[in-house]
C-alpha cells in the first residue's frame, strides 16, 4: 500500500490518545484507516474490536467507510461473506470492525472495544469522547479539520500526557492529482483565514478576537523580570482573579494563581500568603477601596489601579505592543483570551469597545500593563 504521512504517525504512536489535526484532502482519514487494516493483518484472529465513530451515518457512510471498503478491494481483501451490512460490521482476519454513529447511543455507551477511531471529532462534544474513551481500552484516534476556534480539543485533551498531537497538510498527501494542489492553493489569493485552516492545517482565527494570537507556554523562563501581580475582584457569580506578569523585551509572559468564587476577603488574604507574594507589588482594581484597604492591613503591598478616561481601549492597545505569553497551567485565562471579542452593532459591524463578562483574568492583566508599561501624556497611569 502507498501510504502518507498520516499513515506513520499512527502506526509509530506508543500514546494511548493520537489527535491528528489537517487542512483538506491531507490524507489523514485515508491513512488512518489503512493503518487500522494494516493492524489487522498484522494481528489476525486477535478478536480486537474496532470502532470507527463519526457523527452521523450518512457522514460516515461517505467518508471512512468508503474509503476503507475501497482499501479491502484494492488489496484484494474484501469478502462479501465477511460483511454484515444491516448492522455496519465487517470481520477482517479475525479482528472486528464495527461502523457506529454517534446517534446509536447503545452502541456507543453499551459495549467496550479496543480501538476507537473518532472521524471529524470535532463533530462531537466533550460528553461524547468521555463516554467513548471509558469504554476504550487499548487506543483512541482522533482526526479534525482545525476550523473551530474554540474546541474541547484542544482545553481537555490536547494537553492529556497520554496524548499525542500530529498536523498534515495537503503536501503530506501523496495521492493528490496537480489541479487539486491548484484549488487548494488557490485560497491563499481569497481567504487567509481559509488558507491557515484547510491550506495549512493550522487553527483558525476568530476574525472578532481581540487577541486571535498568542502562545501558551510551559513556564516562565527565568530570564524574565517580574513587574507586578494583578488582581480583579469577584464574588458571589464573578471569579477573583489574580495573575503576575513577567517581561523580557517585548515579550509578556502571564501566570494564573488564583481564579475563584464566593472567596471573601479573609480567604484571599490566606490563599495569597500560601503563595507568598506579601512583600510584592499588587496593583488590583479600585473600585473596592475598603477590600483594597483590608488586605494593605493584612500585610499585603496593594495598591489600587488608577482611572482614566477610554482606559480599556488603551490597555489593550499597550497589551497588543506586547508578545503575550501564557502559561499552559493558566486554563482559565487562556479561555477568557480566546473568547475576548470586539462588540458588533446592529449592522454587524464591530465597534471599538470589547464584550464584557468573561473577562476577570484579561482585567488582572491590564491593570498591570496600564499601570506599569505605559504612560500617557501627564506622566500618570490609567486603567479602568
Amino acid at each position: 500500500m502507498k501510504q502518507s504521512k498520516s499513515y506513520y504517525d499512527c502506526k509509530n504512536c506508543d500514546t494511548r490518545i493520537q489527535i491528528h489535526q489537517g487542512g483538506t484532502r491531507s490524507g489523514k482519514t485515508y491513512s488512518i484507516c489503512q493503518a487500522l487494516i494494516g493492524w489487522c493483518v498484522e494481528n489476525k484472529n486477535a478478536g480486537w474490536v474496532i470502532t470507527i465513530i463519526r457523527k452521523t451515518m450518512p457522514s460516515l457512510k461517505a467518508s471512512v467507510m468508503r474509503d476503507f471498503f475501497q482499501i479491502l478491494e484494492n488489496e484484494g481483501w474484501y469478502s462479501p461473506a465477511n460483511h454484515n451490512k444491516s448492522s455496519s460490521q465487517y470481520l477482517l482476519f479475525g479482528n472486528m470492525i464495527e461502523f457506529v454513529s454517534i446517534q446509536e447511543s447503545q452502541r456507543i455507551r453499551g459495549r467496550k472495544r479496543h480501538i476507537a477511531f473518532l472521524n471529524e471529532c470535532n463533530e462531537l462534544t466533550f460528553e461524547d469522547f468521555t463516554q467513548i474513551i471509558l469504554r476504550t481500552s487499548e487506543i483512541l484516534i482522533m482526526d479534525f479539520n482545525p476550523s473551530d476556534v474554540f474546541s474541547w480539543i484542544y482545553d481537555k485533551v490536547m494537553t492529556r500526557k497520554d496524548a499525542s498531537f500530529y498536523q498534515t497538510t495537503y503536501l503530506d498527501n501523496p495521492f493528490l492529482d496537480e489541479n487539486t494542489i491548484k484549488e487548494i492553493e488557490y485560497l491563499k489569493l481569497t481567504d487567509a483565514n481559509y488558507w491557515r485552516i484547510y491550506g495549512l492545517g493550522e487553527r483558525g482565527l476568530n476574525i472578532a478576537a481581540i487577541f486571535p494570537q498568542f502562545n501558551q507556554v510551559e513556564q516562565v523562563p527565568d530570564r524574565a523580570q517580574f513587574i507586578s501581580f494583578g488582581l480583579d475582584w469577584g464574588f458571589t457569580n464573578d471569579p477573583s482573579a489574580l495573575i503576575s506578569v513577567y517581561k523580557d523585551g517585548l515579550d509578556l509572559y502571564v501566570e494564573e494563581h488564583l481564579y475563584e468564587t464566593g472567596l471573601t476577603n479573609n480567604d484571599l488574604s490566606r490563599k495569597m500568603r500560601d503563595l507568598g507574594i506579601e512583600r510584592q507589588e499588587i496593583i488590583a482594581d479600585s473600585a473596592e477601596p475598603k477590600s483594597i484597604t483590608e488586605l494593605s492591613r493584612h500585610g499585603f503591598l496593594i495598591k489600587g489601579a488608577n482611572k482614566g478616561q477610554d482606559s480599556i481601549r488603551l490597555g489593550i492597545d499597550v497589551m497588543k505592543r506586547h508578545r503575550i505569553n501564557i502559561t499552559r497551567e493558566s486554563i482559565n485565562l487562556i479561555k477568557e483570551m480566546q473568547s475576548y471579542k470586539w462588540k458588533t452593532d446592529r449592522d454587524g459591524n464591530q465597534i471599538n469597545e470589547p464584550e464584557k463578562g468573561n473577562d476577570h483574568g484579561i482585567d488582572a492583566l491590564r491593570y498591570v500593563c496600564l499601570n506599569k508599561l505605559m504612560e500617557n501624556y501627564s506622566g500618570k497611569y490609567y486603567v479602568s
